[in-house]
């Protein structure tokens, strides 16, 4: 039998979300929980692998077994076993096809930027920070640049596994709320570091260190090296994964748990 499962995590404290040796993870933990239920190993596969201190609203995971539990007992049972910054919101059964990363049409990340000279302390890690203005007009036109299938290696990060730099955004948006900007982000799949790295360069863009034309140029390089540094993890959500109506999966936009507007708590 498999079952589908969605959560969400403040990733804070975990070394993202991939299982590593002596490290504090995502995946370890839901593993860890899913498996005392179950009585037996459980392994489970994510719709999109996230970076130490990045978070979710709407990650999808699936996993195998032979154990039936009534679908509230898998999320009741897992969210009295691990750690109180996870979360699981719903649980299904689902078709032995379908697969948590394989099935996913989408995914969309959201960063969240504190621009103020003043640095965050309530959200400090929930939030990303840059001290000087920014404009969001040229970040906007930088940022439609980057729309359609393109080759993303500018923006990989040199440890990405990904067997090709080929992705395609769907969506990319730049908005002010206050001293707040929101940067969304849809895409088909998204490289190690993508987001950030893009997030990274389009700062710079809005500070004014270069033109909106440097996307274009940075993309066409396909060199890492002459983009911005990787932006910090601290702002960026995975806040939804888009699958086929076939599999039946719960809309993240009809979770009311799910909807994260850290901009109200800011300006």
């Amino acid at each position: 039998m498999r079952l589908a499962l969605g959560i969400e995590y403040d990733g804070s404290s975990f070394s993202g979300w991939q299982i590593q040796p002596d490290a504090f993870t995502i995946q370890g933990e839901v593993e860890r929980g899913l498996s005392q239920i179950a009585a037996e190993p459980i392994r489970v596969f994510c719709a999109g692998r996230t970076d130490a201190g990045v978070h979710a609203t709407y990650q999808i995971v699936h996993f195998d077994t032979e154990v039936v539990r009534p679908s509230g007992a898998w999320v009741r049972g897992l969210n009295a076993l691990v750690s109180e910054n996870i979360s699981a919101l719903w649980a299904t059964e689902v078709a032995p096809d379908f697969h948590a990363r394989y099935s996913a049409l989408r995914r969309t990340y959201r960063y969240f930027l504190l621009n103020r000279e003043q640095r965050p302390a309530l959200l400090a890690k929930k939030i990303g920070w840059y001290h000087r203005k920014l404009d969001v007009r040229p970040m906007s036109l930088a940022a439609a640049t980057l729309i359609g299938q393109h080759d993303f290696s500018a923006f990989r990060s040199s440890e990405c596994q990904a067997k090709s730099p080929i992705r395609t955004v769907e969506a990319i948006s730049v908005r002010a709320f206050g001293d707040v900007i929101i940067f969304d982000i849809t895409a088909n799949a998204f490289l190690h570091h993508m987001v950030r790295n893009i997030v990274g360069t389009l700062v710079y863009i809005g500070a004014g260190k270069q033109s909106v034309d440097w996307m274009r140029e940075i993309l066409k390089s396909r060199d890492r090296s002459i983009a911005a540094p990787t932006f910090s993890p601290n702002g960026l959500y995975l806040i939804s994964v888009n699958y086929d109506p076939q599999w039946k999966l719960p809309d993240a936009r009809m979770l009311s748990g799910c909807a994260v507007d850290i901009a109200s708590f800011v300006v």
